[in-house]
């Protein structure tokens, strides 16, 4: 970790190392949400993180940093090529410095690619695959908010720790549902559980009749869903059809959004124990930031995803106007990581030499319907993780960034 002296130091040298070239490319600062507009992940990222960081770019107030900034949008359709495309035009032709959010792990590690190649920068919110700060880990990526490794940790020792200590998986069949199942069957075997099964079901998927019937069928006390937005919300109405909870089996969320707790509505996600990075009543920052993202999304409550945008359009926003340079990204990164995190909803934290933003992460649980208070009044607390303990340890993911 960095003491302040030395960030002060590394801070000092880059600026010093960019001064005599130093240039904001075209003349403006080019941000482009690379998002699920309108697919099963619009609701966790989507629109609502278009307006997220348009709504960092406006709170940084640019102009007075002599800056001019513009938020370019594409939906990316869930698919690597279209993704990887999407993100050569924009860097290219439209002269795009920084792409962000990103869900869809396997567009993440086809735009990774892309924007290391052409030495842009990648922030990665909405996207969860731990591997882009293990072994696909590059100078020109920051994973933000949450990753694989870190909600089979949080979500999968918690549910064995409390009695869930058989397990059956219900998998996405692409890069991110493959790593949160190997994810979490490490920390369920590591914690004294074992797996009695798993099956892969189609991405985007809408039937999950027969895979979930198979995971009935195997009596183990937790079924494991690793995967993520509509995939959930439809997996887990048809297994309340199915009666599988009424039965004693268990679902877990190991990837949950609010927006997918509204979709369902508390009758049927109440009980669901899950990992999130950020939770819109928690401060008064936050408070005030879900007011107005509610009011401009139709009443829709921000998830941790999309104020993972916000939190790092800002840092980045910062960095540029101190550096009063974007053209090249392995030096913003750097400047990013050698320079603490701060912002009003993630607050303070640091950014690692393997591109890992590191902040507090919380377990939840859904409230019963009798439990809430009002729109949006979700969640109680069942337990703090700090953020040393949030995240893989740093000498333990393979990144070739990281000295041993």
């Amino acid at each position: 970790m960095l003491k302040g002296s030395s960030i002060g130091l590394c801070v000092g040298a880059l600026l010093s190392l960019g001064t005599a070239h130093a240039e904001i490319t075209d003349g403006v600062v080019r941000i482009g949400v690379l998002n699920d507009q309108s697919g099963i992940y619009a609701g966790l990222s989507g629109p609502g993180s278009i307006w997220a960081a348009k709504k960092a770019v406006e709170d940084f107030q640019p102009e007075k940093h002599g800056l001019k900034v513009e938020v370019v949008a594409a939906d990316h359709q869930n698919k690597p090529d279209i993704g990887s495309s999407i993100a050569r035009k924009w860097i290219d032709v439209d002269k795009v410095d920084m792409i962000v959010d990103v869900p869809t792990s396997s567009v993440i590690l086809a735009v990774n690619q892309v924007v290391q190649e052409k030495n842009k920068v990648m922030i990665v919110s909405g996207g969860g695959t731990a591997d882009l700060t293990g072994t696909a880990c590059t100078p020109n990526s920051i994973h933000w908010t949450y990753d694989t490794w870190a909600l089979a940790n949080a979500t999968g020792k918690a549910v064995v720790k409390t009695g869930g200590d058989s397990w059956y998986f219900l998998t996405a069949d692409y890069a991110f549902g493959q790593a949160l199942e190997r994810d979490t069957e490490a920390v369920v075997l590591k914690n004294g559980g074992k797996v009695l099964g798993k099956i892969r079901h189609p991405f985007p998927g809408t039937d999950f009749s027969s895979f979930l019937l198979q995971a009935q069928a195997s009596k183990a006390k937790v079924i494991g869903l690793a995967n993520a937005g509509g995939d959930t919300i439809n997996a887990i109405k048809q297994a309340a059809e199915f009666g599988i909870t009424q039965g004693g089996q268990n679902l877990a969320g190991l990837l949950v959004f609010i927006s997918d707790v509204q979709a369902l509505g508390l009758n049927a996600a109440q009980g669901l124990i899950l990992t999130e990075a950020w939770y819109w009543d928690m401060t008064d920052e936050n408070r005030k930031f879900a007011q107005a993202f509610t009011a401009a999304n139709r009443g829709a409550f921000p998830t941790s995803a999309q104020a993972g945008v916000y939190s790092a359009v800002t840092h980045y926003l910062k960095t540029v106007a101190t550096l009063k340079e974007d053209g090249d990204g392995a030096k913003v990164v750097a400047a990013m990581k050698a320079t603490p995190t701060d912002d009003p909803l993630f607050g303070k934290g640091t950014i690692r030499a393997d591109g890992r933003k590191i902040h507090p992460l919380y377990l939840f649980e859904v409230k019963k319907p009798s439990e809430s208070k009002g729109p949006g009044d979700f969640y109680k607390l069942r337990a703090t993780i700090p953020a040393e303990e949030a995240f893989r340890p740093l000498e333990d993911g393979g990144c070739p960034l990281v000295k041993k």
